[in-house]
């Protein structure tokens, strides 16, 4: 196989779904886009940006047997001219998943469309109707209502995460201790940017095992501005966040690693995580438009 093409923002991400080989045949023998989407049009590939819409008209000039492969927040990744298309396929995904520490799903193979949309939601969370929004299960896995923190603002307001029912929250745990929270707060300040003034998503950021006025001391001194909503911690030994109803849970059981990212939708229920930094925060604006758009049904 002469071209390899592959675009890997995230390291260290919580997969949450796979496709096995014995799927593969399946795929080929039919099209699962539930919207028969024209294998030509880029533009409706899931959560591709532009540089993977280019990518993917890459894909599409190249000779066959080719197999194109996405993940959930803009991954993707392609291979071409192999000498068989199930074979090509089984390889693309398995490098795509090797090289990005994530689950992928084929999106197309030669000229055919083989997405499967049902699949494609439950690898960062199913939308949840009201009803089974009403019996999720209070957690941090996919599908679950994430726990009602209570924290402060800057001007020490007390605040809780249900109040923001109705918006999508990027609920991100983080510490200017930590070098690889130091790393990603750039791009973090580029997200907080392209968001600009969107009503319906909110970046919210908290800081772990320091207090507020350290973590603000740092971000000013490195120029930087972002939300950043008081947890309550107070030092290196503060190891507990406060939930509404008076109890706390582990920091660690949150965040098991710092930092630690979730995207919560319009009913707090959590539909995607990240444990350890991201590299390219951008990427991840069509994962954040779509749940805005989807979860307010």
């Amino acid at each position: 196989m002469s071209i390899v093409e592959t675009v890997s923002p995230l390291r260290q991400t919580l997969c949450v779904a796979s496709l096995c080989a014995s799927c593969l045949a399946l795929l080929l023998s039919f099209p699962l886009w539930s919207h028969a989407a024209d294998v030509r049009d880029a533009e409706a590939i899931p959560h591709l940006d532009r540089g993977g819409q280019e990518g993917y008209r890459a894909f599409l000039a190249a000779r066959q047997h080719r197999a194109f492969a996405i993940a959930p927040g803009g991954t993707w990744f392609w291979m071409g001219e192999g000498s068989a298309a199930d074979a090509v396929a089984e390889d693309t995904l398995q490098l795509c998943e090797n090289d990005s520490g994530r689950a992928c799903l084929l999106y197309a193979v030669d000229d055919k469309v083989v997405f499967d949309a049902q699949a494609w939601s439950r690898m960062w969370g199913p939308y949840l109707n009201r009803e089974a929004v009403g019996r999720a299960q209070v957690g941090n896995a996919l599908g679950q209502r994430f726990f009602d923190l209570a924290f402060s603002d800057a001007a020490g307001k007390k605040l809780n995460l249900a109040a923001w029912r109705g918006k999508v929250v990027v609920l991100h745990f983080w510490g200017s201790w930590c070098p690889p929270c130091r790393h990603e707060i750039p791009e973090l300040q580029r997200l907080q940017k392209a968001l600009g003034k969107t009503a319906n998503i909110r970046l919210v950021t908290m800081q772990v095992r320091e207090s507020h006025p350290a973590a603000m001391r740092w971000l000013q001194q490195q120029g930087f501005r972002l939300p950043v909503y008081d947890s309550g911690a107070q030092d290196s030994s503060s190891d507990t966040f406060s939930l509404a109803d008076g109890k706390t849970v582990h920091d660690r059981y949150i965040a098991p690693v710092f930092p630690t990212t979730y995207v919560l939708d319009k009913h707090g229920i959590v539909v995607f995580a990240n444990h350890g930094p991201v590299a390219h925060w951008a990427q991840y604006l069509p994962l954040l438009r779509d749940v805005a758009k989807r979860s307010g049904k």
